[in-house]
């Protein structure tokens, strides 16, 4: 680190806040931002969306990947935002704001929190959440970095779209991509060099570090009939498992349709000679959509019909199977080895 390297060691608390409150945007949702011992924000229909999430160094990021990769705080802020707001967008809701608390050691530098800051705020602008910004936050020292945001939303008068609600004969539709961020976390973690990489194998590191919810599609789920959602998060059969569960069915994933998400990854496959449909099925963090509709409907923009739901026969299984065959529910475990 060069000598000239200001920490955040160097700085008082109020002095880092003078440097990251300016690179927050504002929004009408926020009716009291940072500042005072708590925010103010507007619950339009009465009714609040609440979610969080953590991320923590060497669990859900490395600050130096095995090809080279340096995360920077832009990419962790941004993603840190990004998942956030994506489960605002499962429930068919709009983010309003943000509430975050970054601990870090006290040699992080300060251009670090401050590239941070202009990620939460670009993740927010960028992905199509103009009612949303931060409304506040904590920060604190600790041995390692670790990001938790809390999430405020509305459904502007909607139901909320809940796990809940698959019924047999429903169509399973995804929005968004799905193995793009496994394919990314994959190269990150190999010993190919990061200058080796071509634009379209960046592009899946990108799909890592900066995911792209489909944010519009959450609502238009909701408006148009959506049965039951949830934010892909953990893998395509995890996380449909999940939604199978709570519904009482089955999805029933179509390979075909499948392959077409497995396709565009196979030119990372080879390079590591991995299974493409591994990483559609088992691979977490592009932070898609998957809903269920009523069969007959013309599915929203943006969804691609990938199968359909069945009623629960003996042996019940995990609730999720591809062409009528069970399926283990491969997928990330924040607790597995």
């Amino acid at each position: 680190m060069p000598a000239e390297q200001v920490t955040v060691q160097d700085l008082s608390e109020s002095e880092l806040l003078a440097r990251i409150f300016p690179r927050l945007n504002s929004s009408p949702g926020v009716l009291l931002g940072p500042g005072d011992d708590a925010a103010l924000v507007a619950a339009p229909d009465g009714r609040t969306l609440i979610s969080i999430d953590t991320q923590t160094q060497d669990q859900d990021f490395r600050l130096q990947w095995n090809n080279g990769y340096r995360t920077s705080g832009y990419d962790v802020g941004w993603k840190a935002a990004a998942q956030n707001l994506s489960d605002i967008n499962a429930m068919g809701g709009t983010a309003t704001s943000l509430v975050v608390s970054l601990t870090m050691p006290p040699s992080t530098p300060v251009d670090w929190v401050e590239a941070f800051a202009d990620g939460l705020t670009a993740a927010i602008v960028e992905l199509g959440a103009p009612d949303c910004s931060v409304a506040g936050g904590d920060l604190g020292r600790g041995r390692e970095l670790a990001v938790t945001v809390a999430v405020v939303g509305t459904l502007a008068g909607m139901a909320p779209v809940l796990r809940s609600g698959a019924r047999p004969g429903d169509v399973a539709a995804v929005a968004g991509t799905l193995g793009r961020a496994a394919a990314g976390w994959a190269l990150l973690e190999s010993d190919v060099p990061l200058e080796k990489l071509d634009e379209e194998l960046r592009g899946f590191v990108g799909n890592q570090c900066r995911p792209l919810p489909p944010l519009a599609a959450g609502p238009l789920a909701a408006r148009a009939g959506a049965t039951a959602m949830l934010d892909i998060s953990d893998g395509l059969l995890r996380d449909g498992a999940r939604l199978a569960t709570a519904s009482g069915a089955v999805l029933d994933f179509d390979p075909i349709a499948l392959k077409k998400y497995a396709a565009v990854l196979e030119p990372a496959a080879a390079l590591l000679g991995a299974d493409a449909m591994a990483w559609v099925l088992g691979g977490g963090e592009d932070h898609g959509l998957l809903a269920t509709f009523p069969a007959g409907i013309q599915l929203p923009q943006g969804f691609t019909a990938i199968g359909s739901v069945q009623a629960v026969v003996e042996p019940p299984g995990s609730g999720v199977r591809i062409a009528g065959h069970a399926a283990d529910t491969v997928g990330w475990d924040h607790f597995a080895d």
